[in-house]
Parts: C-alpha cells; sequence; structure tokens
C-alpha cells in the first residue's frame, strides 16, 4: 500500500488538511518572528559593544555633546536610544551649570522612562513565540482526535477490523501529532534565548544609565555643574566675604 504523504493527504479530510495549514501557518509566523527578532537583537548588541566604551569615554572627559552626538549616531543600539533621550533633556542644565539635585532626579526618571519604553520594544514578539509554543501541541492533539475518529468510522465502514482499514487514520493522527510538536518546540526554544537575551541587555542598559547618573552626581560638586548654592557661595567668598561663624 502506498503510505506516501502525498497518499495520505489526497485521503485524508478536509478538516485534517486544515489542521496541517494552520500548523503550518503558526510555524512560518513563529520562524519568521524568530528571525527577526534575533537580527534586530544582533544589531542592537553590535553597535551597543561599539557605543558603551566610547560614551564612557567622552563622561570621562566631561564631553556631554559629543556623548550625545554618539548616541544619535547609533540608532540601532538600545543602550544609546536609552541614554540619548536622557542626555537631551538634562544637557542644558548642565551646559550653564546649575545642576541640581532635583535634575538630576528628573534625568534619572527620563532614563527610567526611556528603558520602559526600550523593553516593551525589545519584548515585541515574543507574545507570538509563547502563543505558537502553547497551542501548537494542542492543535496537533485535536488532529490527532479526530484521526483517530477517522480511523474508526473507517472501519464501520468497511465492515472489517484488518489494518488496512484504519491506516490512513492513524497515519494522520499521528502527522498531526508530530507536526503539532515539530511547531512547539522550536517556539519555545526560541523564546526562553530571547527572554534570557532581553534580560542580558536590560542589565546594560541599567549599568551604563547607572554611569551616567553616576557622572551627573559627581558634577554637581564639579566645575561645570555646581549647584547654585555652590557657585554663590563662592562668589561672596572671593568678594571678601566673613566666613560663615561656626
Amino acid at each position: 500500500m502506498n503510505m506516501s504523504i502525498g497518499y495520505i493527504w489526497e485521503h485524508s479530510p478536509v478538516f485534517a488538511k486544515g489542521i496541517w495549514i494552520v500548523l503550518a501557518i503558526m510555524s512560518l509566523w513563529s520562524l519568521s518572528t524568530a528571525f527577526g527578532k534575533w537580527w534586530n537583537l544582533r544589531k542592537a548588541q553590535k553597535e551597543t559593544l561599539k557605543f558603551a566604551p566610547e560614551f564612557s569615554q567622552f563622561l570621562e572627559e566631561d564631553n556631554l555633546t559629543a556623548a550625545i552626538d554618539l548616541a544619535l549616531t547609533y540608532k540601532k543600539s538600545h543602550v544609546a536610544r536609552v541614554l540619548g533621550g536622557a542626555l537631551n533633556e538634562v544637557k542644558p542644565l548642565i551646559m550653564d551649570g546649575s545642576v541640581t539635585v532635583s535634575d538630576i532626579n528628573s534625568a534619572e526618571r527620563a532614563v527610567e522612562r526611556n528603558m520602559l519604553v526600550e523593553i516593551v520594544s525589545l519584548k515585541r514578539g515574543l507574545a507570538i513565540l509563547a502563543t505558537v509554543g502553547s497551542t501548537s501541541p494542542f492543535v496537533g492533539l485535536l488532529g490527532t482526535v479526530f484521526g483517530i475518529i477517522n480511523a474508526f468510522a473507517a472501519m464501520g465502514s468497511a465492515g472489517s477490523t484488518g489494518i488496512a482499514a484504519i491506516t490512513v487514520g492513524i497515519a494522520e493522527a499521528l502527522i498531526a501529532t508530530g507536526f503539532g510538536l515539530l511547531v512547539a518546540i522550536p517556539a519555545v526554544w526560541f523564546y526562553n534565548y530571547f527572554q534570557t537575551k532581553i534580560d542580558n541587555l536590560t542589565s546594560e542598559m541599567t549599568y551604563v544609565s547607572k554611569e551616567m547618573i553616576d557622572y551627573l552626581i559627581k558634577g554637581v560638586s564639579g566645575e561645570f555643574g555646581r549647584s547654585r548654592f555652590t557657585r554663590e557661595f563662592n562668589t561672596a567668598a572671593q568678594k571678601g566675604s566673613a566666613p560663615i561663624s561656626q
């Protein structure tokens, strides 16, 4: 007996063919999503590896303008997108030497907002992989159930209990089971892989953003970023004002 895939497809009912088509669509959907996600994360991480050391160097040199320009250059880097917006907000304050604790808190909140937006963007598509990974085995199981039903129906119609009467139904059921697992396993694997990858990228964003906040905190007492009170006190001292009594 010819039991090729073509023969089974030809003799399977419409419902079984529909199950296979649905599983094929789910597979293509999850694989295309996984490839797109992998490609985007690869480009983001590649740019971040170049951006982070250059950005840190500019901060050490107190070259804020160059740091902002650098962040705008690396448009694919998740870290650059997070820090670029925050630096643009605090740049006018830093450049006129009026940074205060409140300004630093505002910068920190800006970083947190940008991080939330970026994390949502990084996680886009994971729901598709999770849905495909969790539901495709059940879609395959549905095909299995109807394949067994078709096998018993064929056996009843033929009036025979021989294996030949139920071969197509059993093959249909087993193919649906295997197809469902074949779709689910890569989807679950990719979901776990990207979840771990995004956690690592989130750690990178947190580390570099904390580095920038530390830079701003140090700048409050520095020459370019001292607070208004500090500048006014030093100005008065330079004019010969009496020291504050103890």
